[in-house]
Formats: structure tokens, C-alpha cells, sequence
């Protein structure tokens, strides 16, 4: 497989080779080298992605294959119209398949010149913003002055416009797409191929535009040249080194601040700039949008997943997590923690069975809740176990912890059943000295173990 690959780009460039020799020597347009070698390259181009080495994105090389195909279609049918005649619209027809080079060549890019085997929807839309956006503004200062005058011709005016915005939203995408990673030299090729063919798409404009150009110009074979790189980029395997984490957001800010100022001057200025730009700084905002969207339902599933993951899926209260945390940010403020022990729990699990005992927890749970203050954070530690964070004194967090006790002093009924149960209630001062939550553990065993309902830890 990779000798069928090397030896087809070989063949490649040795034809591509003779005919830049070739070209230098005939001044005008010869059968044998501007229609045969000149396609020839094309077509072996498409045989070389065949076989391309197997660390290559399959999906990316087979839209480059299908865009270079299509491009060396529209050649052939192009070449054939100057030599032969046709019996068909063959310059529509070489246009339309000039054209279809180009949405192949969006999706084969990314994928070639990405060093990651994945690409998520946000880094794409990120990359079309860029792109969108760089290409609006390039056909603003670039495209409108230089197209032809095609005296009423829609159809050719329809390809001098799109030509040209094309080729700057892929030289974008490839832009906005580099800028997501660390160069390497396979990114840095197919980059060069990109803008290569570019630069002969304008070239060809400019020619056309001041009457200069021939077929078979010297100028034609940049189309081969920058197509011989994109293919030959695929020999190089990608950076081992890992990429930074997507595109920056400055650019993407940047390009949709762009659009949105080349719409406000089209706005207030009808006529500055060719009214067709429209489109790429619509795509522009609508993508940004879209994009928008994303990341707000990406903000709120963070927000609802770190939720759960500080939230007790039973109760619904606070778990030991957000607890500690919540800990930690009370630093060496005046403050006690509790920790409360349900008395009599197990026996209820035993007899009655699971379900009747989450019940009851979720029954303590809002009793606790509502015998405490509003700025206090009530949590389930697991099982029976609850803690309970307190921005008071000594006084107060004995009061709390009264309180709590007395929510426990009439039974549970669920369904049929009444179940009376106790609750032991250790507390602990905020002290930088001493453990907080290990205090509180021990304040709660001390009043478990001698029945005293409330006991506090000894630096009180």
C-alpha cells in the first residue's frame, strides 16, 4: 500500500515537473501537455489518497479525494472545450465541478489538519465563526474591487463572486484551525497547499480582470502545485505533541465583532461594500448564535452536574462534599458545626424495610430544615448521619442544636405506621487548633454513647 502511494506521487510530480519545463519552452497551449500531463496530475493525485498510509483520517481523505476529483472533472471537461468541441454548456458544467471542489474541501481539512482523532461540535463552530468571519472581511477589501465585468452574464458573475469568497473562508477555516493547535509539518504543508491554490484563484481574477490571461499561463499550474501539496502532506503523521484546548475566544469574539461592524457600515452606508457579503456575515452571526446556544446549555448542564455532585440524590439536601467545602470557606470565622446521629434508625431499616426508611429520612430532613437559620448549611453525611454548618456562637449553636433535638420529640407516620425515633447531636466551636468535623464526630459519640442527647467538644 505505501509503495502503490509513493509510487503514484512520484509519478505525480514527475509529470507535474515536465510540464513546468514544458510550459517555459511552448508559449502557446499544446494537446499533449495541457490537456494529457496536465489532468494526468490531477487524476494521480486522486489514485495516490487511495493508498495514503493508514494513520490518516479515513473520512478526511476520502472528501480531499472526492474534492480533487471533482476539481480535476471540471478540468478535464475545461481542457477538452479549448481543443475539441463540445456539445455542451462545458464551461458551466467545469464550473459547477470546480465549485463542488470546495464544500468537500471543508470537510476534508479539519479532519486532515487536526491533531486530535476527535473534534467536538463546539471547536467546529469555533472554526467556522473564524473562518466566516476572516472571509467576510476579505471579501470586503479584497473581492469587490477586482471582479470582472461580465456585462449581465449571471451565471459567470454568480462563479467570479463565489470563487474568490470561497477561497478566503478555506484559507480562513485553515487559519482558524492552526490556531487551535502547534504547527506541524503535516499542518504546515496542506496550510501551503491551501494558500497557494488560493493565491492562483486571485491570480487567474486579476488576469482576467486586465485581459492577460491565456490557457495553458504558467499560472495554471499553481492550482497543481498547491493540490501536490495537500496530498503530499499526507505522508507526515500529526504532532505527537498535544494541542491546546481548542480555539481561543478572543478570535472567535473577534471575527463575529468583524461581521457585526461590516453589517452596521452596509447598514448606514448602503453601497461601500458589494452588497454579496452579506451572506458570509450572516453565516457569520447565525453560526455565532448557534454557538451561543451551545455554551449556554453547556453552562447550565455544568452547573446542574456540579449540583448533583454537591447535592444528597435522597434528600436533596447538601452531601459531605459540599459540606467540607463549605468548611474550608468559613476559614477562622466565628462559627460551630453539628453532626447528628439518628437514634433507633436501624432497627426501623430492619423491621420495616428501605423504602419506609428513606422516607423517614426525607421526613427528618425537612424537619431539620425548618428549625434551622436561613444561612445555615444542612447536609447529609450518609446513612442517618447529618451535619449542620452554623455562622453563630456557643450560645446560639446550643440553642440550634435544642431546636433540632426538639423536632424529634413526636413520631414519623408513614402509611400505617408511627415510629418514634431519638437523635444524638455532637458540637464543635470553629477553632483553627482543632479538626472541625473529627471534633464534632467526637462531641456526637460522647452524647450517643452517655445518652445526653446534646454533648459538646471540650475547648467550648
Amino acid at each position: 500500500m505505501l509503495r502503490k502511494y509513493i509510487s503514484f506521487n512520484t509519478l505525480a510530480f514527475l509529470l507535474l515537473t515536465i510540464h513546468l519545463i514544458s510550459r517555459v519552452m511552448h508559449a502557446t497551449p499544446q494537446v499533449y501537455l495541457d490537456l494529457w500531463i496536465y489532468n494526468c496530475v490531477a487524476i494521480l493525485f486522486v489514485f495516490a489518497l487511495f493508498v495514503v498510509p493508514n494513520f490518516n483520517d479515513h473520512i478526511g481523505v476520502a472528501f480531499l479525494s472526492l474534492a480533487i476529483g471533482l476539481w480535476a472533472a471540471g478540468s478535464i471537461i475545461s481542457s477538452l472545450s479549448v481543443f475539441y468541441t463540445v456539445n455542451l454548456q462545458s464551461e458551466l458544467i467545469s464550473n459547477l465541478l470546480y465549485m463542488l471542489f470546495y464544500p468537500a474541501a471543508f470537510i476534508a481539512l479539519p479532519r486532515l489538519l487536526s491533531q486530535r482523532s476527535r473534534i467536538s461540535a463546539v471547536e467546529i463552530l469555533d472554526s467556522t465563526i473564524i473562518a466566516l468571519g476572516l472571509g467576510s472581511l476579505g471579501t470586503a477589501l479584497f473581492v469587490g474591487p477586482v471582479l470582472p465585468r461580465l456585462n449581465g452574464d449571471m451565471a459567470m458573475t454568480f462563479f467570479a463572486i463565489f470563487y474568490p469568497v470561497a477561497d478566503l473562508i478555506l484559507v480562513a477555516s485553515v487559519i482558524s484551525t492552526l490556531l487551535s493547535q502547534r504547527i506541524s509539518r503535516r499542518s504546515f504543508v496542506a496550510g501551503t497547499g491551501v494558500f497557494i491554490y488560493a493565491f492562483s484563484d486571485f491570480l487567474f481574477l486579476w488576469l482576467h480582470v486586465n485581459n492577460k490571461y491565456t490557457f495553458g499561463s504558467i499560472s495554471d499550474d499553481g492550482w497543481l502545485v498547491g493540490l501536490a501539496l495537500l496530498v503530499m502532506s499526507t505522508q507526515f503523521k500529526a504532532s505527537d505533541q498535544s494541542s491546546h484546548e481548542g480555539v481561543n475566544p478572543i478570535f472567535v469574539a473577534l471575527s463575529v465583532f468583524l461581521s457585526a461592524t461590516l453589517l452596521g457600515i452596509i447598514t448606514l452606508r448602503p453601497g461601500y461594500f458589494p452588497s454579496f457579503i452579506l451572506l458570509p456575515i450572516l453565516l457569520t452571526l447565525l453560526v455565532a448564535f448557534i454557538r451561543m446556544t451551545i455554551a449556554l446549555r453547556q453552562a447550565r448542564s455544568l452547573g446542574a452536574e456540579r449540583t448533583l455532585a454537591r447535592t444528597d440524590e435522597l434528600t436533596g439536601l447538601s452531601n459531605r462534599r459540599k459540606l467540607i467545602a463549605e468548611m474550608q470557606e468559613l476559614g477562622d470565622s466565628q462559627g460551630a458545626l453539628l453532626i447528628l446521629d439518628l437514634d433507633g434508625f436501624k432497627p426501623v431499616n430492619d423491621s420495616f424495610g428501605h423504602d419506609i426508611g428513606d422516607e423517614i429520612l426525607r421526613q427528618v430532613s425537612m424537619r431539620f430544615q425548618r428549625a434551622l437559620p436561613h444561612d445555615a448549611t444542612l447536609a447529609r453525611l450518609g446513612g442517618d448521619e447529618f451535619g449542620v454548618l452554623l455562622h453563630a456562637n456557643y450560645e446560639a449553636s446550643m440553642e440550634v442544636a435544642r431546636a433540632l433535638q426538639a423536632t424529634m420529640s413526636y413520631p414519623f407516620l408513614v402509611g400505617k405506621e408511627s415510629i418514634d425515633l431519638g437523635v444524638s447531636i455532637g458540637v464543635a466551636a470553629n477553632n483553627i487548633e482543632h479538626d472541625l468535623l473529627r471534633s464534632a464526630d467526637v462531641a456526637m459519640y460522647r452524647a450517643k454513647r452517655e445518652s445526653l442527647g446534646i454533648a459538646h467538644f471540650d475547648f467550648f
